[in-house]
Parts: structure tokens; C-alpha cells; sequence
């Protein structure tokens, strides 16, 4: 093996292993790494949309405000950080009883915010939510 060979070999070795670790990195490195400074929503109240838009027994993604609504029964609601707790990742839909994720497919149970489907292991974390002038807000609430 001539001094080039032997230059190339390591060369390609520091490579490899310098992807690897990328890979890793890119990826969250395994459970729910990623997320650790994902923000959990809305850090003031915020309004967003009428509340008949929230199906019964289904859920609505707000997407620029990063919250989910579910209205369990007719006339309850329950409000959940729109972010996934996987990779930060903002859940964009609700269909079949379930919040999804588009990253990586995380699903959660509209009605507690549970994982119903990983990777994300840890629900989504619950805001407070009321109805005014038939308009949901979302977040800390404000006594007025």
C-alpha cells in the first residue's frame, strides 16, 4: 500500500464516520431529542377562529398559532400545543380521531393529546382554552 492508499483509506474512514455522526445528529439521536426547546404553544391568549369550526369529536390545526382544538363532546373543548414533541415539527391535520404529525407520521387522541402512534413519546401538553363571542382563544388567559 503506497503513502496515497494509505492517505485515501483514512481519508474515506473520517468521511464515513463524520456522516455517520451527522446522520445521527439529523435525526434527533433517538427518542424525542430533538424537541427539548420545541415551544409548547402560545405564550399569550390567542384567538383562532370560530369555535363551529372544531368538529364534534374531532379536532381543527391552527397552524400559524400552533395549537390543536378538539371538542370531545358538543360545547367542550380542549386545546393542545400544535407542536410535535418529536422534532418540533407544527401538526398541520386531524383526521380519523387523531392528530398527525407530517414529519414522521406521530399521531395523538384529540381528546387528551396522548400518543396514539410514535415516534413522539410524551403527549402533546394541554393549553387553556374558553370561547368568547363564540370565537375560541387559546393560551394563558386573562381575567377581563
Amino acid at each position: 500500500m503506497t503513502h496515497h492508499d494509505q492517505y485515501a483509506s483514512r481519508r474515506t474512514l473520517l468521511c464515513g464516520a463524520a456522516l455517520a455522526a451527522l446522520g445521527l445528529t439529523a435525526c434527533g439521536g433517538g427518542s424525542d431529542g430533538g424537541s427539548r426547546n420545541a415551544s409548547s404553544g402560545p405564550s399569550e391568549a390567542v384567538s383562532l377562529g370560530e369555535a363551529n369550526e372544531v368538529p364534534v369529536g374531532g379536532g381543527t390545526a391552527y397552524t400559524d398559532e400552533k395549537v390543536v382544538v378538539s371538542q370531545p363532546e358538543k360545547g367542550r373543548f380542549r386545546a393542545f400545543s400544535g407542536v410535535c414533541p418529536h422534532q418540533g415539527a407544527v401538526i398541520d391535520k386531524a383526521e380519523g380521531g387523531e392528530f398527525v404529525c407530517p414529519l414522521h407520521g406521530s399521531r395523538f387522541q384529540v381528546d387528551t393529546g396522548e400518543v396514539a402512534r410514535g415516534p413522539a413519546s410524551t403527549p402533546l401538553p394541554e393549553l387553556e382554552v374558553r370561547v368568547k363571542d363564540g370565537k375560541l382563544v387559546a393560551g394563558p388567559q386573562r381575567e377581563s
